[in-house]
């Protein structure tokens, strides 16, 4: 394999973060690359980070550190609320999201919606160590379907809900999925003590604008709105989550309760998220927190393509 200072474009994954700065990623094995309807979709065996799921260029998944996004997406909503037992998740084709959404006792059934059934294929096939086995659950309810479509036909009440798509890019599939509009047909589908949990894009120096953006768009439309954040080894930047509520606010959960409820609820043990972690995930900067107040910007049907 080329070193570093020649690189064979064919045996390295170029992974831009953004428009001035691009990773590379060694490629042990390509295990599957092609396109769907919707995007262009590999699977490959990286040095860095072991296999990966790239769409569309870009690291969505690995299987050394995805545990650590997938439970700060999941577990501060999930644990926030009462009783979840009636939970949507909008996207997260690899299985990952499910998987730790199932790992909670209290659900009852949990309705993943994906647009792209052939990611899902894909991910079913070359995946099993990170989705592990979730899409055969009894409780899982698989739908092939855009997710705002979904909710504007269902008359179903959830607890919570669970946005886990790549960034509305221009041509991308989620432009519609990202904006003021959707978040308030998601509102209209939780219940009273309901409560919404996005993955909110980049967080750190490289980009700033769609996180405050979503955060904005997100107060818009709910009362209660939660930014944290964590850093994600393969992402190579922190990463920006929001949860919205009309009722609960993670943020103020001690984090002694944290724990007392994994303990009680969940059915594995978890490998990054506790109490302590909790606490840390919403203790923003000072600039960060000030880049939030100053955001005006609220994403709508009309303006809904993000920047890089």
């Amino acid at each position: 394999m080329s070193g570093p200072d020649n690189p064979d474009k064919s045996k390295w994954l170029h992974d831009a973060v953004s428009p001035d700065l691009v990773q590379l990623h060694s490629i042990r094995q390509v295990i599957y690359s092609g396109r769907t309807e919707f995007q262009c979709v590999d699977i490959v065996d990286t040095g860095s980070f072991g296999v990966c799921l790239v769409l569309d260029g870009k690291i969505q998944s690995s299987e050394r550190d995805e545990f650590i996004y997938h439970e700060a997406l999941v577990h501060p909503a999930m644990l926030s609320h009462p009783n979840p037992e009636r939970v949507f998740i909008a996207g997260g084709g690899e299985g990952a999201t499910l998987r730790e959404v199932l790992a909670h006792d209290t659900v009852r059934k949990a309705v993943m919606v994906d647009l792209d059934r052939e990611v899902i294929d894909v991910c079913r096939r070359f995946l099993p160590a990170i989705h592990c086995g979730s899409f055969d659950d009894s409780r899982a309810e698989l739908h092939f379907a855009d997710a705002r479509r979904y909710l504007q036909e269902t008359s179903d009440e959830f607890d919570v809900a669970i946005i886990d798509l790549v960034e509305p890019l221009e041509g991308g599939p989620a432009c519609l999925l990202y904006t003021q509009e959707f978040y308030q047909l998601v509102r209209e589908r939780l219940g009273p003590e309901g409560i919404m949990s996005v993955q909110s894009g980049a967080s750190g120096w490289t980009n700033l604008e769609n996180f405050t953006a979503i955060v904005n768009t997100l107060k818009s439309v709910f009362s209660i709105v939660c930014p944290y954040q964590v850093y994600v080894p393969s992402f190579v930047d922190m990463w920006g989550f929001s949860t919205a509520s009309n009722s609960i606010a993670p943020e103020e959960l001690p984090s002694e309760e944290v724990d007392r409820r994994i303990m009680a609820r969940l059915s594995k043990e978890l490998r990054s998220y506790d109490g302590l972690s909790h606490r840390a995930f919403f203790a923003l900067s000072k600039h960060l927190r000030h880049e939030l107040a100053a955001t005006k910007r609220v994403i709508t049907d009309k303006q809904s393509i993000f920047t890089y």
